[in-house]
């Protein structure tokens, strides 16, 4: 018994095994004929880095979703997106208690952390509200999106409204538009759609809130002072990511004379709000990022790499890592010795961890950009853009994913993989197993720092 304890998986490492299931089954089902519609199997390598994108809801593709693929692959994809977008974990738990198993308490533990659920709360009763809520905004949004496709598309309009609205919920950013307006085109014939703009917008925004917030605004309503600290701190630093980015976009980028020939007054104030809601992390997009300068590239760089909120369909370092780093950047400047934050104190334990995970973040960022940009001989900018949209699970691409090599097609997916599990998950799980580290005192020593 002592024996077979020793070997029982820990949390981080049942949620990172779940997902690297999934991906591969998902890989194996996409390789088959059937998945194509023209018969051939796809090569397993871009199969694999399909799945991958899928159920870590990224949104990078090397075949045109539309046009590649047959009904049988993109049921498959949306399938992979839902199961990555609500988690791995969350499905297991409410089959299991559907089938009338009892949950122990390990899986329990799984089931929370899987979320970043608050401690004492039920697994199940966690588990059957992220499903169902889930379910519910995802056909609405589908609702939502009928009339601007069926006028479009016809009867297939219905299909596409459904299959759009669960990629943006759970922020994938796959889409189905290569059949009606060209290959790769995402939602650019709809950049000045207003139904469509707004939909999808909301739908990344409400994935990428966080369940737990969502309870929260469901438990206590307009009564703010009653939120969490960390939902006031995901809805306030949320909402400057959003409207920063979109002042940006509207008098800096889409100012210039090149848009302004391009799209009209609407259009360009639609595009500015899409183009800041998208890098959180979606991967939809109504513009060409390719035609964007540099300097726009390198914010939605910056907003990519930091994501939606903990416990949400949203990749990143999270909202929550850059609030906690915020405050903790005041607190030093003000000599502080305690991080506050809405009027609590966080603890060293929590600042500790926002700082290895965007220290984590970043190495892999840059380390994977320049990686990449030495094997294809492509300038940085794109490469940076592309590792943050793999790493941070967005999905966007300034157009060069298709034409990348093998081995660069394998360092997005492990970076897709280490986004979608969790930094501190991944890194505790194959680093430590799960255990703490030694916590005995060593003498103090000096360091020099700023």
């Amino acid at each position: 018994m002592e024996h077979l304890k020793k070997r029982r998986l820990t949390s981080a490492q049942t949620i990172i095994l779940g997902f690297a299931a999934v991906i591969l089954s998902g890989g194996i089902l996409l390789s088959l004929p059937i998945a194509t519609r023209s018969r051939e199997s796809l090569p397993f390598l871009d199969a694999l880095f399909t799945s991958t994108s899928a159920v870590c809801v990224t949104g990078l593709i090397v075949r045109d979703t539309a046009t590649y693929f047959s009904l049988f692959g993109k049921l498959t994809i949306i399938t992979l997106i839902q199961v990555g977008g609500v988690g791995v974990v969350t499905l297991a738990v409410t089959f299991a208690v559907a089938a009338g198993k009892k949950l122990r308490l390990s899986g329990q533990n799984v089931m929370l952390e899987s979320v970043s659920a608050e401690d004492g709360k039920s697994a199940w009763r966690c588990a059957r509200f992220i499903l169902l809520f889930s379910l519910a905004i995802e056909t609405f949004g589908a609702l939502l999106l009928m009339p601007a496709f069926c006028l479009r598309f016809g009867a297939r309009g219905i299909g596409y409204a459904f299959f759009h609205s669960v990629s943006a919920f759970c922020n994938a950013g796959f889409d189905l538009m290569g059949a009606e307006t060209g290959q790769f085109s995402s939602l650019t014939s709809f950049v000045g759609s207003p139904l469509v703009n707004f939909t999808i917008c909301g739908l990344i925004l409400g994935g990428g809130l966080g369940f737990s917030v969502w309870g929260d605004i469901g438990r206590n309503k307009f009564r703010l002072k009653k939120y969490s600290v960390q939902s006031k701190a995901v809805l306030l630093f949320g909402a400057l990511l959003v409207a920063v980015p979109s002042l940006y976009f509207y008098f800096i980028e889409f100012s210039s004379a090149a848009w302004k020939a391009e799209l009209s007054g609407g259009e360009r104030a639609l595009a500015s709000v899409f183009q800041a809601v998208t890098p959180r992390t979606a991967g939809f997009n109504t513009v060409d990022y390719s035609k964007m300068s540099e300097a726009s590239l390198l914010v939605t760089i910056a907003l990519m790499l930091i994501g939606g909120s903990s416990g949400s369909t949203a990749g990143g370092m999270k909202i929550t890592t850059l609030a906690v780093l915020f405050c903790a950047a005041i607190a030093a400047v003000r000599k502080r010795k305690e991080v506050r934050c809405f009027g609590r104190r966080i603890s060293n334990d929590t600042v500790k961890d926002a700082a290895t995970i965007a220290f984590l973040y970043m190495t892999l960022f840059f380390t994977g950009s320049v990686a990449i940009s030495a094997i294809e001989k492509l300038p940085i900018v794109d490469c940076m853009f592309e590792t943050a949209s793999a790493i941070a699970t967005v999905g966007l691409t300034t157009g060069i994913t298709a034409g990348l090599s093998a081995a660069s097609h394998m360092i997005l997916i492990a970076l897709m993989y280490f986004g979608r599990v969790g930094g501190l998950t991944l890194f505790t799980a194959v680093a430590f197993g799960g255990k703490s580290g030694d916590d005995g005192s060593l003498p103090l020593g000096a360091i020099a720092v700023g």
